[in-house]
């Protein structure tokens, strides 16, 4: 089963696929944040024959959501609607800093991050 990773951000959207053994997770792409991204999204979900989608849950250091998850909130509640499947949350901490602390600054950083949510969600369904 694949999953599509996502990094929302105000500006881009990072997006991350998983192989089909569900082990490993793999930048894709990265779009930027419009009125289209709902659609841009689904489309690559099709494109990419996805079950599901796991999303980065944005929280501080407190366990407490950051200013953004609202946005990440109504954006995840929206994306089920349109995608008619159920969407995940990943707890994600830094994942763009880590990105761009491996790589530096790239076109495929805030994919990067994506990735990471991916793979982090991946390693505990295979941990459990």
């Amino acid at each position: 089963m694949k999953y599509l990773g996502i990094d929302y951000g105000e500006k881009n959207i990072g997006i991350a696929v998983s192989d089909e053994n569900e082990t490993m997770a793999f930048p894709l792409k990265v779009i930027k944040n419009s009125k289209k991204t709902l659609i841009e999204v689904k489309k690559v979900f099709q494109e990419e024959n996805a079950e599901s989608i796991v999303l980065g849950e944005s929280l501080n250091l407190k366990g407490e959501p950051n200013k953004i998850m609202e946005d990440i909130a109504q954006f995840k509640e929206n994306l089920e609607k349109e995608i008619g499947k159920k969407i995940y949350f990943e707890p994600e901490f830094y994942t763009t800093q880590h990105s761009l602390h491996v790589q530096g600054r790239t076109p495929m950083t805030d994919a990067s991050a994506a990735a990471l949510i991916l793979q982090s969600f991946l390693d505990k369904r295979k941990n459990k």
